[in-house]
């Protein structure tokens, strides 16, 4: 599988290049030129943003450069629309957050932008502030997502490198054509809802060739997602692969819909591919999903369906699921779970799952007690096809 890791020399000869022809082809602006410190102390953030006005109201193709070093930046928003469509920032060094946390919901923005292409770079947020915070049961705010696009269009990160986000690590809004591949996205497994790359409301996403290491979700897929392609991941530790949850209340009843998950490496997961929706009669649908062709290292859910979804166990609704969830397959998954259960398709009494296939399934038990691995199946309509182990319940 691809490696997210971004040649330091290959980007240097790229920005050689770049520069060297900069005053025929485009406009560079390097942000130490404009300010920005590389010393982890001094605040940059007015030297980044003076670089992207500059790139951004360029009537031509435009770079900027962010060169070795380490750059402490308060918060940054990239917002456009630019006057050109072809922006692209090289980055060497690291952006750094403050130690200590706020209530602003985002750190590094890029927001009403078309043609943006972000190569390498390491983005720190240094939340471990706010996950104590967490752990102490104070009263803190939900944290900030590292890295945002929203509501954006034909956007690359490409070889970046996101890490200690206080909450989502990379959170894809309101956009389309985005694209992220070689990404590298790290959270100590017990940091709260660090999910890797959230997906809300966004069409034509694709992830490939990345490595996910969170304390949630590697990669979540929220209300109004479709067309999107996830393919050549690692996942763990974290929470897997899910869409949802979905149903958690009134108004966002935005499905998701072709959506394809693809290659995927999971290892002590709390979950493999998961669907997750509250059982409250709020309506949506989940339609036309295939995951296919991944390995389970002692993942404790490898294949699951909860339409009764309440993590906490606390209020939770016990009601019927509103949510229809169709046409939906699992191809070519094998390895063992850490559960005998290991097929779990929990579905609503009043919306049951149709159109469920499983296809080439060999799952076993490793734990303690000799075991045979299950499959559980509730208000499930479906095929099975090829090899199923454990045995189907459809």
């Amino acid at each position: 599988m691809a490696r997210p890791a971004a040649n330091s020399v290959l980007l240097s000869l790229i920005l050689a290049e770049l520069l060297c022809f900069s005053t025929v082809a485009m406009a560079a602006y390097n942000v130490v030129s404009f300010g920005a410190k590389p010393d982890g102390r001094t605040d940059s953030a007015p030297a980044f943003m003076a670089a992207w006005k500059n790139a951004c109201s360029s009537g031509k193709p435009a770079t900027m450069v962010v060169p070795e070093g380490q750059f402490l930046v308060s918060r940054a928003l990239f917002q456009g629309p630019c006057k050109n469509n072809k922006i692209r920032i090289f980055i060497e060094g690291s952006l750094v957050g403050y130690y200590g946390y706020s209530g602003a919901p985002e750190w590094i923005t890029f927001k009403y932008v078309t043609g943006v292409s972000v190569y390498g770079g390491t983005f720190d947020a240094r939340g471990q502030s706010l996950w104590a915070c967490k752990a102490a049961r104070r009263h803190c705010p939900n944290g900030s997502r590292a890295l945002t696009i929203s509501q954006s269009k034909d956007v690359l990160l490409s070889g970046v490198k996101v890490m200690n986000s206080e909450n989502f690590q990379v959170g894809i809004l309101f956009s389309r054509a985005v694209t992220v591949e070689g990404a590298t996205i790290t959270a100590p497994w017990d940091s709260p809802n660090t999910d890797g790359i959230h997906l809300h409301m966004s069409t034509g996403v694709t992830i490939t060739g990345s490595t996910m290491r969170t304390g949630d979700d590697c990669i979540s897929i929220g209300e109004g997602v479709s067309n999107t392609w996830i393919q050549n991941i690692h996942c763990g530790p974290g929470h897997g692969i899910s869409i949802g949850s979905l149903g958690g209340s009134p108004g966002n009843n935005a499905g998701v819909q072709n959506v394809t998950v693809s290659s995927v490496a999971f290892a002590g997961t709390q979950n493999g591919f998961r669907i997750k929706t509250w059982a409250t009669p709020y309506k949506g649908f989940v339609k036309g999903v295939t995951f296919q062709h991944a390995a389970m290292i002692n993942v404790k859910n490898p294949i699951i369906i909860d339409q009764n979804y309440c993590p906490d166990h606390n209020n939770c609704p016990n009601q019927s699921s509103g949510i229809k969830i169709t046409d939906v397959v699992f191809n070519d998954v094998h390895g063992t779970s850490a559960k005998t259960v290991a097929i779990n398709l929990e579905c609503s009494p009043t919306n049951p799952c149709r159109g469920i296939e499983l296809r080439d399934i060999k799952l076993s038990y490793k734990g303690e007690k000799q075991q045979a691995a299950q499959s559980l199946c509730d208000n499930v309509h479906g095929i099975s096809d090829g090899v199923i182990t454990p045995p189907s319940c459809l």
